[in-house]
């Protein structure tokens, strides 16, 4: 067996995934915190010129974050060719909650995910679900995932490349090369985050830029960090951060526009600066990040920043690259669908942010995946 050694922090739910998926195969590895170690963190950023986890050392190779086909070429086994009645992409809220009800009807059901609760694993604190005063996203979607595991559905870490429909049966190929059949599909995949846009954006991520704050906030203690963004994901990372890093900088392209609760706590933190109507013109930095420019919209006044990280909180693109010709999707590239979650193919489904739905929440999401789930047995039981 080869040498594991898994470099992670405690909150971070892409660790645990990887952690989950050695565990699967029964991989031995060494895990070590970086969050509370800060030598072995200053080993990692040696290793791996990284200043973010997961980062994984399989004897000499190095794996950045949760490379799931990599670790199925590694670790994995060969897929059996059975026909599901349903194939579920995306393990969200969505993804997860559509696997419980469609399992309850006695469906063979397999979910496809590259993770396991999507966008709600990045959230700090979620106090609008109901049944919780608060919670993190990371706890909220583990007990997803415990519910899941307790019903007869295969769980695959994989991403689905393509989708097409031969005779009655759709087949799902996936990055790894499996190919999955079902009867029907219900999409959920999910958004990723949006990209700042800004020049030599690559080469800075995961050398001080960083799109989790969950996972890589940490790594920042008493250190100087933006966050870019003026929503709730922003206003929510900076208010955290701000217990973490002795500076936050709050980098805002117009105004504020956060729920009110969010807003009060932010403006009780007394160690974030903000910025509004600024962008960020440029990022510096040899190997790791180490300041930006920002921009003022209106007198073009340029301001600079040294910093040690930047947190991007800017929107999320939906993941439909792989649907383009497959299916309507509308201007901002969302599936369309109906009040029933049909899309504009027959036998295929879709629930959650990946949707034109208007509300972008983790309860809206598991209530589609709900009625994505009874309408796809609707149609196998036609």
């Amino acid at each position: 067996m080869p040498r594991v050694t898994v470099y992670s922090t405690q909150n971070c739910p892409y660790c645990r995934m990887v952690k989950a998926f050695l565990d699967k195969y029964d991989v031995d590895y060494m895990a070590i915190d970086v969050g509370t170690d800060r030598e072995q963190a200053k080993k990692m950023v040696e290793i791996s010129g990284q200043y973010g986890v997961p980062v994984i050392v399989v004897d000499d190779e190095v794996i950045v974050g949760f490379d799931a086909q990599r670790l199925n070429e590694l670790f994995g086994s060969a897929k059996p060719g059975d026909i599901y009645d349903v194939l579920i992409v995306g393990a969200g809220p969505g993804g997860l909650t559509a696997g419980v009800y469609c399992s309850r009807k006695m469906l063979k059901t397999v979910i496809i995910s590259e993770n396991i609760g999507g966008q709600a694993l990045e959230s700090w604190a979620i106090e609008n679900y109901m049944g919780y005063r608060m919670v993190s996203g990371e706890d909220l979607m583990h007990r997803f995932e415990e519910q899941v595991r307790e019903e007869h559905i295969s769980l695959e870490l994989d991403r689905v490349a393509s989708i097409r429909k031969e005779g009655e049966i759709f087949l799902a190929e996936t990055a790894t090369g499996a190919t999955y059949s079902a009867k029907t599909v219900i999409l959920t995949q999910g958004k990723r985050p949006r990209k700042l846009g800004v020049e030599g954006e690559e080469r800075y991520l995961g050398r001080g830029l960083s799109t989790c704050s969950t996972c890589d906030g940490p790594l920042f203690r008493d250190k100087v960090v933006a966050v870019v963004g003026g929503g709730n994901s922003a206003l929510q990372t900076a208010i955290e951060m701000s217990k973490i890093a002795k500076t936050v900088y709050l980098i805002v392209r117009s105004t504020i526009k956060a729920d009110e609760a969010y807003i009060t706590r932010y403006r009780e933190q007394k160690n974030i600066i903000t910025y509004e109507n600024h962008t960020i013109s440029s990022l510096q930095g040899n190997a790791m990040l180490n300041g930006i420019t920002i921009k003022d919209r209106d007198s073009g006044k340029e301001t600079v920043i040294a910093l040690d990280g930047v947190f991007a909180e800017v929107g999320w693109i939906p993941n439909t690259d792989f649907l383009e010709g497959f299916l309507m999707l509308n201007e901002m590239k969302e599936i369309v669908i109906d009040i029933n979650c049909n899309t504009s193919f027959p036998g295929v489904f879709a629930a959650g942010d990946v949707t034109n739905i208007r509300t972008k929440q983790i309860i809206t999401a598991a209530g589609e995946g709900a009625k994505a789930a009874l309408e796809a047995y609707a149609y196998l039981t036609k």
